[in-house]
């Protein structure tokens, strides 16, 4: 009798071993994958179609210090005289540690009074946010800011 209890509490060992193995591989496939610096790169190449980027013409407010990374503040503000030979035709967010780097996308047209915006964003940990502004003559403007997050908003 004492053989049987033996061999069931080693088959429900080898049975609650591969259980917590199978839900240790699911979990480590289900958690968030970060964005790192090239994944953003990757993705400003891409928009700009291997285009020069340039410094300037984007004003942003983000904080530097975020006590919460579930409602970090962020406007900003791109010069332009928006008309129907100069305007801004998007401006890109983009986060190099979340999960998914492409934040948010604005579109403008001549017809907005000006580009800017003001929204609030998730971030998952201390990063990079960059912001890319597309021009209608075909330039590209682009800015950058680290934010420090003491607590993440995407699972963080």
């Amino acid at each position: 009798m004492d053989e049987t209890r033996v061999a069931r509490s080693r088959r429900d060992f080898l049975m609650l071993s591969a259980g917590g193995l199978v839900a240790a591989v699911f979990a480590s496939a289900a958690s968030p994958v970060q964005a790192a610096v090239a994944d953003v790169d990757a993705l400003v190449t891409k928009m700009t179609a291997g285009k020069k980027v340039a410094d300037g013409r984007i004003a942003l407010e983000l904080p530097s210090i975020a006590e919460n990374g579930l409602v970090v503040p962020l406007n900003f503000t791109v010069e332009s005289p928006m008309t129907a030979d100069d305007y801004v035709k998007a401006v890109h967010i983009l986060a190099d540690g979340n999960p998914n780097p492409q934040i948010a996308d604005f579109t403008f047209t001549p017809m907005s009074p000006k580009a800017s915006a003001q929204i609030r964003i998730r971030l998952a940990k201390t990063q990079n946010v960059v912001v890319v502004a597309e021009m209608s003559n075909g330039e590209f403007y682009s800015t950058k800011k680290e934010v420090k997050v003491t607590i993440g908003g995407c699972g963080g």
